[in-house]
């Protein structure tokens, strides 16, 4: 018997080691541990998001409770996944998945982009005017850029080159130049001060949310113009609970062929093409306010923030995402990640990107 549990646990690390596995990051909406407790929750993509395990993780305020995490990316140069917090930046390698260093930042941590060769990150102070640009392995500050006043999202796009910086308080979407650590460009302005936002492929177009509107504008990142405004139609803004945004949450289907949009009143994700005229085409009802939106690098899966695994072509929910005490999990900050020996061999990012280059 004791043979036999032996192999069981053996078999249950390997599994463990390779594979297809959604990483969420806890507690990933506010500091609310009812949706997922604190840690980093492993899910089985292919095996219908089967809870795998959960990985202790750190991030604590000074009255010892877990502190609100405020974004996850990976490196898979480094074989790792970073978590920010509000006050700082935990590196955990993912063979061992043992914490390698935790660092605290002056001015707190907001929602970070890696490079794709995994060894720089953009991180934004937690709503102070700029970014710390930090060397992955060892968590050093290389440079600071300084760019409004509320630093909040941060994308490094597909190519690498250049990093977008979202300011909740102006409504110029900022791009930096990775190389040289400095604003180049900027896209704006957008009516208002910009939210979450994502961009496509090849890097010309800026999908926003932005504050008080219940939908999204579009932006050509060549020119830094605003080409499009664009509401969703036949449901009312009203108040949220979270975020004080009617829309906190966009992104392109990895085809780029649609847009999904965050509605917070209304608990929905309301669906739009992709492309002039931005045609408004249904409307998914979600068990909780949505405040984030991602998908699987395929397209096959789409996530939302209250917890669902939805198939984007046929809209229905496939399951709840669902912990080892059969909570639901519900978090805005998960990563996809493909694993074999314990080395990441590919990995998604926490921003619904789309990946038509």
């Amino acid at each position: 018997m004791k043979k036999l549990l032996i192999l069981l646990l053996l078999a249950s690390s390997a599994i463990a080691q390779t594979g297809h596995y959604l990483y969420v990051a806890t507690p990933g909406i506010r500091n609310y541990l009812g949706y997922g407790g604190h840690g980093l929750v492993v899910f089985d993509i292919d095996k219908n998001h089967q809870f795998v395990k959960r990985i202790p993780t750190k991030g604590f305020k000074a009255s010892g409770e877990p502190s609100n995490v405020k974004g996850v990316a990976v490196s898979q140069q480094l074989n790792s996944i970073f978590i920010s917090t509000l006050e700082g930046l935990q590196r955990i390698d993912l063979s061992t998945e043992k914490l390698v260093w935790e660092i605290p930042f002056e001015g707190g941590c907001d929602r970070m982009s890696i490079t794709p060769d995994g060894k720089t990150m953009y991180l934004p102070s937690l709503e102070k005017d700029f970014w710390n640009v930090v060397d992955c392995e060892t968590g050093k500050i290389i440079s600071k850029i300084t760019v409004h006043e509320r630093a909040h999202n941060t994308i490094i796009g597909l190519a690498g080159r250049q990093a977008y910086m979202a300011d909740i308080a102006s409504p110029y979407l900022h791009i930096a130049d990775t190389r040289a650590h400095k604003i180049v460009s900027k896209v704006g302005p957008f009516s208002a001060g910009v939210r979450p936002f994502t961009v496509n492929g090849a890097e010309t177009l800026a999908f926003v949310n932005v504050n008080e509107l219940l939908g999204f504008e579009v932006g050509d990142i060549k020119t830094g113009k605003v080409i499009a405004s664009v509401p969703v139609l036949g449901w009312d803004k009203g108040p949220v609970r979270r975020h004080g945004n009617p829309s906190h949450g966009i992104a392109l289907t990895p085809d780029e062929k649609e847009v999904w949009v965050a509605d917070g009143h209304n608990m929905r994700i309301h669906i739009f093409s992709a492309s002039p005229p931005y045609q408004q085409q249904t409307t998914i009802p979600l068990i909780d306010m949505p405040g984030w939106i991602t998908f699987s690098m395929d397209g096959k899966f789409a996530y939302p923030s209250s917890g669902e695994v939805i198939d984007p072509i046929t809209r229905e929910v496939l399951t709840i995402l669902k912990d080892e005490f059969h909570n639901t999990v519900s978090s805005e900050k998960m990563v996809e990640v493909f694993l074999k020996d314990g080395k990441i061999v590919k990995a998604g990012d926490q921003f619904g990107l789309g990946r038509v280059k």
